[in-house]
């Protein structure tokens, strides 16, 4: 196994690493770091927590001219944690070389704060595309010094619409200059990208094994319903009690709606979104550094680049948009050698989802009863293309009332089939509600226990029409039974039905 050293890595950078309790290079560092030391264009396909920051920072430190002071190496990142946290690592590098002047450059930070930055010389710069743009725009970054760039998440730049972004801001960096690209996957555009932008480059690729450690994670499945979610999740909690965890929603009104039942539940949570101001953000993940907050209930905004050590569980509250969405969100545990668990809370709709996951990610899962849960239907063929199993439609309504009682009740519905010989029948029974319709005889029972002989029980009333007339019984659960006459009824402790 190489040491950094004998990557090309200068003593005191290897001094400064043995101090932070890094001494053996990860495989993208050991592949990636001799190649950029000699000034090689890399495209780098790993996953976040495979080391790569480091493996595109030691070669730019290294290189870095601390005698000019001026941008020579710009970092592009897609979001604001990635950016911080890279910027974190560099600073504790850099903190050995007084005259290195690093910059992060992001949106929702004080511009005044950068662009005095910016005017006193720093040497590295680490953005995001947006804020980036922003000071090309006002004339306050000039990138015709840099001689070092890397991509870094390029796919995710991808997915969230930043490539023109970032072709605009290649296009003020010099011609002749070292590209480095690092992406979890390889997608067309990136490849094109790559194509037009790069020189010749060098490919390295980590196994996918390599970027989530699968065995230090517990893959678990909880099958409930997007109703039962949140008492699923509950009774997780209270009885595994993680140290710290992160949990997962697909939207930020979602995310911010489960913090704030979980808060009144007594749980020390935050949340983490777009909605955010900056300094939120960064006082919200303080906090949850630093434990005072057990829960960081999250967008995938903080999947990518979110490094918290401690972190015990991740909970998908709500699934993943792909296979790599859910990698970067269970990496978020069992870093750094730990133990992790990651939770999945799946729905019956999300069957199809998980069979992708498996079948990509290369990943096991084990199941887990908590409380009154209802398993997915094994076949979501038919539910997903409308029929509904065994002629039923489970659908419930509130509404009805229980005959004489006036209580409000729920019922069900029953679709029926088609008779070719009499018709359209739609037998309905209930209770309390919307009934059903009997066309057998020519007439129609609507709105309770529907039957040709005109008989109606309780429900919102209903029609007879199979003796030439029509009836209708009580209304909201006062009536009760009503026969048919052509001039109407009165149901038992109900008002008198209106002729038709």
């Amino acid at each position: 196994m190489k040491n950094f050293a004998a990557l090309g890595v200068e003593q005191h950078w290897v001094d400064v690493l043995k101090e932070q309790g890094i001494a053996v290079p990860t495989p993208v560092q050991q592949e990636s770091i001799p190649l950029l030391m000699k000034d090689q264009d890399v495209i780098a396909e790993a996953h976040t927590g495979t080391g790569k920051t480091l493996a595109f920072l030691l070669p730019i430190l290294q290189k870095l001219d601390l005698d000019k002071r001026y941008p020579q190496a710009l970092v592009i990142a897609p979001t604001r944690e990635l950016a911080l946290q890279i910027t974190a690592e560099a600073k504790r590098l850099a903190a050995i070389e007084p005259n290195l002047s690093l910059l992060a450059v992001y949106g929702g930070q004080d511009v005044e704060r950068q662009l005095r930055k910016l005017k006193g010389g720093a040497q590295l710069i680490i953005g995001t595309p947006g804020r980036l743009l922003d000071h090309l725009r006002r004339g306050t970054l000039d990138l015709g010094g840099v001689k070092m760039l890397v991509l870094d998440e390029a796919d995710q730049m991808l997915h969230m619409g930043f490539l023109n972004d970032v072709e605009t801001i290649l296009q003020e960096v010099p011609y002749r200059r070292q590209t480095m690209l690092f992406s979890a996957t390889m997608p067309a555009g990136i490849r094109k990208l790559a194509r037009v932008y790069m020189n010749e480059p060098a490919d390295v690729k980590v196994q996918s094994a390599s970027s989530v450690p699968v065995s230090q994670i517990r893959q678990v499945i909880v099958q409930t319903t997007d109703r039962g979610k949140q008492r699923a999740l509950v009774e997780i909690l209270n009885t595994d009690r993680p140290y710290l965890a992160v949990i997962f929603c697909r939207t930020k009104r979602r995310a911010a709606k489960l913090n704030e039942e979980l808060q009144e539940m007594g749980f020390e949570s935050g949340e983490l979104h777009g909605d955010l101001s900056q300094n939120k953000r960064e006082q919200v993940m303080k906090a949850f550094r630093e434990a005072k907050l057990q829960l960081l209930v999250a967008t995938d905004v903080a999947a990518r680049g979110l490094d918290v050590e401690g972190v015990t569980h991740v909970f998908n509250y709500d699934m993943p948009q792909d296979a790599e969405s859910y990698i970067h969100r269970i990496g978020r545990t069992g870093r750094a050698g730990g133990k992790g668990v990651a939770v999945t809370l799946a729905t019956p709709r999300d069957v199809q989802e998980l069979r992708n996951i498996q079948k990509v990610a290369g990943v096991t899962f084990t199941s887990r009863e908590v409380g009154e849960q209802r398993r997915p239907a094994p076949d979501m063929t038919e539910r997903q293309s409308g029929e509904r199993r065994s002629g039923r439609n489970d659908r419930r309504s509130f509404g009805g009332g229980d005959s004489g009682g006036g209580r409000r009740g729920h019922g069900r519905e029953q679709a029926g089939r088609r008779d070719g010989a009499g018709g359209e029948r739609r037998s309905g029974r209930g209770n309390s509600e919307r009934g059903g319709y009997d066309r057998s005889s020519g007439g129609t029972a609507r709105r309770g226990q529907g039957r040709s002989a005109g008989q109606s029980s309780s429900g919102r009333g209903g029609y007879d029409r199979s003796g030439g007339g029509s009836g209708r019984s009580g209304q909201g659960g006062r009536g009760g039974q009503a026969k048919s006459s052509p001039r109407g009824s009165q149901g038992q402790g109900g008002r008198r039905g209106r002729s038709r």
